[in-house]
């Protein structure tokens, strides 16, 4: 089927086009509220500023994509195999990514808050400034992604993966990173209070210039990581393991250190002066 007799049908109120092959399509600026791709083959296609609000893309293939700026508020893109396709600037709240593919894909400020991410694969995709507030995220693979500025407050982030991403000057008050494997994450200048990272494996990570006031690193690992310039004040880090931790720069004014493993800092007595 042609573009053009799709859009022809659409105009005449004909919503369902599953199963189509639709390769390299243009519906760039089209309207195409409600209408049902499911399990067609768009690869290559263009929604670039297209009007997809609540369209069903379920099971299609959309592989080097293109959704630029497009308006896909309750879209559904479940279990989408998307690599490489391109949705920045795309506002698409209260969509569905539910185990997606889109590895590799470019989200770059797209507006994503309230939607449902469970289970999608997001590794190496570029998330740079992306609105992700009270999106669920559950055991979604962030693996190697960058998530440069994204904002995540409210959001969900059980059993998701983060190994190797990138949440330099990110907006991460309060969430719970409890029990991750974060080795390589870079936190450079981001927004963190109240954060907890209990039992997380902190192997290589970068805090450097990041505000962790009131974090929580109780039985933490350190090494190789660093916390240089860091505002660490009331961020708690009994039983935490410092032994490896690069020292540079690093301010414990108000720190709570008491129980943490810190000889090889030369801290031995910093246990004391912080009770003190």
């Amino acid at each position: 089927m042609q573009t053009q007799e799709v859009l022809r049908l659409y105009e005449e109120g004909y919503r369902d086009f599953c199963g189509l092959s639709l390769r390299g399509a243009d519906f760039s600026g089209r309207i195409l509220l409600e209408a049902n791709f499911e399990n067609s083959d768009l690869t290559g296609a263009n929604f670039s500023r297209a009007f997809l609000t609540h369209a069903n893309f379920t099971n299609a293939t959309l592989n080097r994509a293109n959704f630029r700026f497009s308006k896909m508020s309750n879209a559904c893109f479940k279990s989408v195999g998307a690599n490489k396709a391109d949705f920045q600037g795309a506002f698409g709240i209260r969509s569905s990514f539910f185990q997606a593919n889109v590895s590799g894909t470019n989200l770059a400020h797209v507006n994503l808050r309230s939607a449902q991410l469970t289970g999608a694969n997001f590794s190496g995709s570029n998330l740079n400034g992306a609105n992700l507030r009270n999106t669920d995220l559950t055991s979604a693979n962030f693996s190697w992604a960058n998530l440069s500025g994204v904002r995540l407050i409210g959001s969900t982030i059980n059993k998701a993966h983060f190994n190797g991403a990138k949440f330099d000057r990110a907006l991460l008050n309060g969430l719970d990173f409890s029990g991750m494997m974060l080795s390589g994450v870079s936190f450079g200048e981001a927004r963190l209070k109240g954060t907890s990272f209990r039992r997380a494996d902190l192997t290589a990570a970068n805090f450097t210039n990041a505000s962790l006031q009131n974090c929580d690193f109780r039985w933490a690992q350190f090494a190789g990581a660093t916390l240089a310039s860091a505002n660490l004040h009331r961020a708690k880090f009994a039983q935490a393991d410092l032994r490896r931790l690069d020292p540079t720069d690093v301010d414990w004014e108000g720190a709570e250190l008491s129980e943490a493993y810190v000889e090889e800092l030369g801290l031995v007595k910093m246990n004391r002066l912080a009770s003190a």
